[in-house]
């Protein structure tokens, strides 16, 4: 310690010296996490004397960190991360898969207990803390700063697949601007003098067809790679430019972006819907989605998949979350933007739900009235030759002018008359709760199919896929965030060519999937590269925050930034409901991932259908090393700290937190310096933390004591190593 400090006088010296906080502070050490209370080999759920999360130094002046030019922006950001592709097409599809209204209460009880619950946290640690999702966790709890890694990898993955359904509808977007729309017949294929239809065609149906053969030109297995599919590079090229373009200026830029990427599927979802509503049939879809099949609520498949959709569709444990808060001022609301963000979301969700079934609702019509037509004829066939009788035909029934009421009763009595021989005739039923309950389907094939029977088809088929675009450029924003960010604060880069950089080796890796096998590889990182190893990260968030850094102490630091205590809903949510439903939804997921065969839907050209193929054991070792890598930062990172291999990089975070701590103290200096005057007695020194009622330890009347060292330690930024401690 130098000679002249005010310290060293007191030790020689007799008389009263006095000295501020902030000469102390300017004599401190970096911190060690070792020596931190934090990582102090406390026992889950126990809380560390008095330390908070953080200190709180002016939000405005933190080291230079970028902030959101106002509220609006950064809420449709938020908004546009979470609310994406899986929105729009993935919750119909449970929807109607699962029970139709029914479905909606597992869901709704799901988004409460986990959903909002942990979307608040991550919004909560990301504001606090200012740092991307590798800095936080390295500072909630070094050892197991391997959840910001494992986090980032997980973006990479998402981000190399979901990018490429970004080019598809870009290839679809372009296919839209004609008439009539490509995939709305199939092709006629010329032998001389001779037209017939395409076989692949005529087998399955004109917009299958456009799908499997003229986008995808999609091989028969994924062994066979068939070379790149030049259309669908361009697209992917195209799509990757638009996304560096969006992030590469940072969130000053990407804000811009957000408010029409974020606002204007909502104005295409509103003008589908009153277009789906003036067209028939569109109020038999809805009927038909919100029809609860209440037996449907008490499979646990049906929970299993509500939970998953909330974990997703929140964008949990992606680290986009965590990022776009992290440009937020420390006193920024951020429990009202959790309820605001997951309730546009699930709205978002419902209302896109009303779309897709007004719409496949027409569809079935359409289908079910030509499944009337041809079946007509059939039987009119059977008559003119005999093999019916027309005593059969019910006298008030017209050809002419055939309802689908009389063709199910003709069906009826030609069935029960013709007993014997009626299954070699080939009639169909053509109910219309046949067509409903097949399903939405995939986006580029039911609703593109429906959309051939709109007026106008054309329009609405641009509208439709520059929709799909916005969805996925605000989802692929917040998923580039979440790589971005943490990757900026630890290493000293330039951001646009850190953004270029992660662009050019993104497309260069996604190459993969626009082979013409290129489909297969998208199923499969779809199935494993994200589901399991988010839900270990998004529980070892949960169990770092509530049980080894202490929920009690979180609740009082949450007090210290919003000005208000969240209410004890959180408490219990964090403590105990979220980790045991998170804990059963990973089991859940493992004994699914056990029983169910790894495979995936080749597409057969002779028979133009679908049909499910086992992974070769080379795809099978691909499809399990992508949840190995995914998940080997968590115990990499923890046995290297816990040998001391490799620093936690607390000694560059506090450096920051110190000059703002410093500053905060100057302004109270100002304001009233006798409060920071130092005592004969060190055990009497203020607390450098910012004035806030002393932290309550569990039972909640006494404070913490520092029991290790045998002293009472009221609030205070640093015990061990701090000045007092070496007076």
């Amino acid at each position: 310690m130098p000679k002249n400090t005010k310290v060293t006088q007191r030790e020689h010296s007799n008389e009263p010296v006095t000295e501020s906080v902030a000469d102390l502070l300017s004599l401190e050490h970096p911190m060690d996490y070792k020596s931190s209370q934090m990582s102090m080999g406390l026992s889950p759920g126990s809380t560390a004397p008095g330390r908070a999360l953080l200190p709180s130094p002016d939000p405005d002046a933190e080291d230079g960190r970028p902030a959101w030019n106002n509220k609006l922006e950064y809420i449709l950001a938020q908004v546009g991360f979470s609310v994406g592709l899986g929105n729009v097409w993935r919750f119909p599809y449970l929807c109607q898969k699962n029970g139709g209204g029914a479905y909606l209460v597992p869901y709704f009880i799901l988004l409460l207990l986990i959903g909002i619950p942990l979307f608040f946290l991550e919004l909560a640690v990301g504001q606090r803390i200012r740092r991307g999702s590798i800095g936080v966790w390295n500072y909630v709890y070094p050892q197991l700063g391997g959840i910001g890694v494992s986090s980032l990898m997980v973006c990479g993955f998402v981000g190399l697949y979901y990018n490429v359904i970004i080019g598809w509808s870009i290839f679809y977007f372009f296919q839209s601007f004609q008439y009539p729309l490509p995939w709305a017949e199939c092709p006629i294929q010329r032998n001389g003098t001779q037209a017939i239809v395409e076989p692949e065609c005529e087998k399955s149906s004109a917009t299958t067809y456009f799908w499997y053969r003229q986008t995808l030109n999609i091989t028969s297995s994924i062994d066979d790679t068939g070379g790149l599919n030049w259309k669908m590079t361009l697209s992917l090229l195209v799509a990757w430019i638009m996304v560096c373009l969006a992030v590469i200026k940072g969130i000053q830029s990407s804000g811009k972006v957000m408010y029409f990427s974020s606002l204007f599927p909502y104005v295409v979802l509103f003008c589908f819907l009153v277009r789906g509503l003036m067209m028939k049939g569109a109020v038999d879809g809805i009927a038909h989605m919100f029809t609860p099949k209440l037996e449907k609520m008490l499979e646990p498949q049906v929970w299993r998949e509500a939970a998953t959709q909330v974990f997703f569709a929140l964008g949990l444990g992606f680290g986009g979350v965590i990022a776009f808060s992290s440009y937020n001022k420390r006193d920024n609301n951020c429990h009202f933007d959790a309820a605001l963000v997951s309730i546009i979301n699930f709205v978002t969700s419902i209302l896109a739900t009303l779309v897709v079934f007004a719409v496949l609702g027409f569809k079935a019509n359409v289908m079910n009235e030509k499944c009337v037509v041809e079946n007509a004829e059939k039987i009119l066939g059977f008559l003119n030759t005999g093999v019916l009788s027309r005593e059969l035909i019910p006298p008030h029934i017209n050809f002419s002018h055939l309802s689908a009421q009389d063709y199910a009763e003709m069906y009826g009595v030609i069935k029960t008359v013709k007993e014997d021989s009626f299954g070699q005739m080939g009639l169909d039923a053509c109910v219309l709760e046949d067509e409903l309950n097949k399903g939405t389907g995939l986006a580029f094939i039911a609703f593109t199919e429906a959309m051939t029977h709109f007026p106008a088809s054309p329009f609405w088929s641009v509208m439709f896929f520059f929709m799909l675009i916005n969805l996925g450029l605000g989802s692929m924003i917040g998923t580039m965030t979440g790589i971005t960010t943490p990757i900026l604060d630890a290493f000293k880069i330039r951001k646009e060519i850190l953004c270029v950089a992660c662009c050019v080796i993104a497309f260069l890796l996604g190459l993969l999937f626009v082979q013409r096998s290129g489909n297969y590889f998208v199923t499969m990182f779809d199935d494993y590269s994200a589901g399991l190893p988010l839900t270990v990260v998004v529980i070892l968030e949960n169990v770092s925050v509530a049980w080894i850094y202490g929920t009690k102490r979180f609740m009082q630091d949450l007090e210290d930034m919003l000005g208000f205590r969240p209410y004890s809903f959180y408490y219990y949510m964090w403590r105990y409901v979220s980790p045991a439903v998170l804990v059963v939804l990973i089991v859940a997921t493992v004994i699914e991932m056990a029983v169910s065969p790894a495979g995936y839907n080749a597409w057969v050209e002779s028979e133009g259908s679908e049909r499910f193929q086992s992974y070769p054991p080379w795809a099978l070792g691909m499809a399990y090393a992508l949840i190995v890598v995914a998940m080997l930062p968590l115990p990499l990172v923890y046995i290297a700290r816990h040998f001391n291999l490799i620093s936690d990089g607390s000694n560059k975070l506090s450096v920051s937190y110190r000059k703002g701590m410093m500053k905060d103290i100057s302004n109270l200096e100002e304001q009233d310096e006798q409060r920071f005057i130092l005592s004969k007695n060190p055990s009497e020194a203020p607390s450098p933390m910012p004035a806030h009622r002393a932290y309550l330890g569990p039972g909640g009347t006494q404070e913490m004591t520092n029991t290790n060292y045998g002293t009472s330690t009221k609030t205070g930024y640093q015990n061990i190593g701090s000045p007092e401690s070496e007076l």
